[in-house]
């Protein structure tokens, strides 16, 4: 099993090591934190769209497409009510200017077959326990 480490910084700052490369996390002044770093919620739909980048980046090369033009923009909005989370995420996926238009529906199922997406289609157990 893979894992990695949260460390407090300081107040609702933390530093997450991931096989040794450090990302800090924090919260806006609104809710209590400084603001020196994504949020955790941030990262998490930020790891979606880096997926989804990824798997269609690897699309373009496999096919020779040149990545001119090439973006993914994210947005998301909270869910209304409780628990907490978030309630839509919409992945826009720019092609590339060379991107051949008969390759566009394959491009599109490549992007939504990342390992993210994935996993929030079939949702992973969760156990949250403490440590003795």
């Amino acid at each position: 099993m893979d894992a990695m480490a949260v460390h407090p910084i300081g107040g609702d700052t933390y530093a997450i090591d991931i096989r040794g490369h450090w990302v800090r996390v924090d919260q806006p002044p609104d809710v209590g934190g400084d603001d020196t770093a994504p949020t955790p919620t941030e990262l998490f739909v930020a790891s979606l769209g880096f997926c989804v980048a990824f798997h269609a980046g690897r699309f373009l090369d496999r096919h020779g497409i040149d990545r001119t033009g090439f973006g993914v923009q994210v947005a998301w909005r909270m869910a209304e009510g409780r628990p907490a989370r978030v309630g839509q995420i919409i992945i826009t996926v720019t092609p590339p200017h060379a991107m051949p238009p008969e390759r566009l529906p394959a491009y599109v199922a490549v992007a939504k077959g990342c390992t993210v997406h994935h996993s929030l289609g079939e949702p992973p157990t969760i156990d949250i326990a403490l440590s003795a």
